[in-house]
């Protein structure tokens, strides 16, 4: 969609803002990036290559919703970083909701990059995160 970015792709603190989120998600180059962060919730974009992964992780205070705007994945997760059992395959326009304390990994299961847009409720990054690689 042609002009869903009026302005250089970069974390809007706490101002009203809208975007075309699935091209802009499936845009992305970077492994992370915060798009906008507000008070209460924070939306990230993710790139993650073929066979990567985001790594085993848990956010004590924030509950998280990830979605897969392009791509094939498979979400981990459980009560530990080694005992993370249950599997759910994703494929686009699914998500996976994982509630605050939760450990969890998405690995990349397709031979494209696998794009996510991710909400995090409070917010769990720095404003502004941009992290090229993993």
């Amino acid at each position: 969609m042609e002009g869903y970015f009026e302005q250089e792709q970069m974390d809007v603190y706490k101002e009203p803002y809208a975007l075309d989120v699935k091209n802009a998600a499936i845009d992305n180059t970077n492994y992370r990036e915060t798009i906008w962060t507000g008070d209460y919730l924070q939306m990230t974009f993710m790139h993650i290559p073929p066979r990567g992964d985001i790594g085993a992780e848990i956010h004590k205070d924030t509950d998280q919703m990830i979605r897969v705007e392009e791509g094939y994945g498979l979400a981990v997760f459980g009560n530990g970083p080694g005992q993370m059992r249950q599997r759910k395959y994703l494929c686009q326009g699914d998500v996976f909701y994982v509630p605050a304390g939760t450990w969890h990994n998405v690995i990349n299961r397709g031979n494209i990059p696998l794009k996510l847009s991710s909400i995090y409720g409070l917010p769990h990054h720095p404003v502004g995160t941009v992290q090229p690689t993993k």
